[in-house]
């Protein structure tokens, strides 16, 4: 137990036996484990168990427990399928006996080279309507050490327009592009669309379950724009999606997430 880990640290899963991994990383924090952290190790967990090359597109999780940052985290992976193009894998991320998060992942195979596939996107984004990186403050979060954000309003309490990038020494994404996707799914958490749905006695909480979908590769050591949307609250419940964006306008994933919403400040 020490200093809050590098991701890279994070992601130095102990592998106890077929299927079973370990995080035995711990430190000491007032708040409770970060949910996109147990995602990201239980999406690379998943991908340890799938043949070579075979990439995630997509997960679906939910948060069942609190986790402890000064408790070890074990991954329970399952192979529910390993078909032609796809493989389906499960985890739960059990502490103290008890399941935290549990999620469902699905990897495809590698394309082939002479195989036709369509690439395109319904809302493009147009050149140059996403704010330069350079243009904006550089700023970092006390619980995200391993990651910069560079964002028009710092003082946003969730932020919901923003660039950010992993300033670890990253491998190459030829080398190890399931450890970017992990990456990916760990920022997919780090913030929130429901902003704009607050009110006062009304804010978003705690996440309930949360999906991303993986559409193209992207090397996360390079600038990644979240823009975050809210949706709906009903029933103690908000909504929103979300879609992430290279510099160059491409876009690499999408995301949803419901969250609790709460009529007493969350703690």
């Amino acid at each position: 137990m020490g200093d809050r880990p590098s991701f890279l640290e994070l992601l130095d899963l102990e592998y106890i036996e077929e299927d079973i991994y370990r995080s035995c990383v711990t430190f000491a924090e007032p708040h409770a484990l970060f949910g996109g952290q147990v995602a990201a190790q239980a999406l690379y967990a998943a991908g340890k168990t799938v043949e070579p090359g075979r990439l995630p597109h997509s997960l679906h999780g939910y948060f069942l427990r609190s986790g402890d940052t000064q408790r070890p985290t074990l991954f329970r992976v399952e192979r529910d399928r390993d078909g032609g193009s796809f493989s389906a894998r499960r985890v739960v991320a059990i502490q103290n006996g008890q399941v935290i998060f549990n999620m469902a992942a699905s990897f495809a195979r590698p394309r082939v080279i002479d195989e036709p596939l369509l690439d395109r996107d319904a809302g493009p984004v147009l050149p140059g309507s996403l704010p330069p990186a350079e243009s904006l403050p550089a700023g970092g979060h006390p619980r995200h050490p391993s990651f910069e954000f560079r964002m028009a309003d710092a003082g946003r309490r969730l932020p919901d327009q923003f660039w950010i990038r992993c300033t670890d020494r990253l491998p190459a994404l030829e080398d190890d592009p399931l450890l970017h996707a992990a990456v990916l799914a760990y920022i997919s958490d780090i913030s929130s669309g429901l902003r704009l749905l607050e009110q006062p006695g009304h804010l978003s909480s705690s996440s309930i379950d949360h999906a991303v979908w993986f559409h193209r590769q992207a090397r996360m050591s390079e600038w990644i724009w979240q823009d975050l949307r809210p949706q709906t609250v009903a029933g103690g419940r908000g909504w929103y999606t979300g879609a992430f964006y290279t510099q160059d306008g491409t876009r690499v994933a999408s995301v949803a997430q419901e969250a609790l919403f709460r009529t007493a400040p969350p703690e």
